[in-house]
């Protein structure tokens, strides 16, 4: 459970995480720098299980996957978000963010509300106000993703286990 922390449509690669610190690619780097341009205060006080919650269209611009990565190596548990920009929803799985579409919770949720999301069910709780939604299901196989860290890890995983004869 965390806090949430409210931002609006069209929240664009570069204010996740601005391309002026695009000359290091180390997930510390990019989690120090992380909505830097949407709140220059965020990372230094988003706390590990706070939850993003975005409206449409999170992470459009760039291809880049350091967005997602300054978002996961921020500690945050999840983004929540109305829609999200194509290339941003396939980086967020493959490097294992969990994200959740669920306009219901963006409209109602408000910033500072300590929020949790259920990855299996995708139950989003509004602890502050008792109220829950519904995301739209992540298919088994990207939610396996999720839960092995992202593509590379379940490839990995993968592997050994048929390597192993499990």
């Amino acid at each position: 459970m965390g806090k949430a922390w409210k931002f609006g449509d069209n929240i664009d690669t570069d204010a996740i995480i601005p391309a002026r610190y695009m000359n290091r690619t180390e997930p510390e780097h990019l989690a120090a720098h992380c909505m830097e341009d949407a709140d220059p205060d965020f990372a230094g006080r988003a706390r590990p299980g706070d939850v993003i919650i975005g409206g449409k269209n999170f992470g459009c611009g760039s291809s880049r996957e350091h967005a997602p990565i300054a978002i996961k190596a921020a500690g945050l548990a999840a983004v929540v978000a109305e829609s999200y920009a194509r290339i941003f929803f396939r980086n967020a799985l493959n490097i294992g963010l969990p994200i959740y579409e669920c306009a219901e919770a963006v409209r109602e949720i408000e910033a500072g509300d300590e929020v949790e999301v259920d990855p299996q069910s995708g139950v989003i709780r509004d602890r502050t106000k008792g109220t829950e939604y519904q995301a739209r299901p992540l298919p088994p196989f990207m939610q396996d993703l999720i839960a092995a860290g992202g593509l590379v890890a379940y490839i990995r995983n993968k592997n050994r286990k048929e390597n192993s004869g499990a």
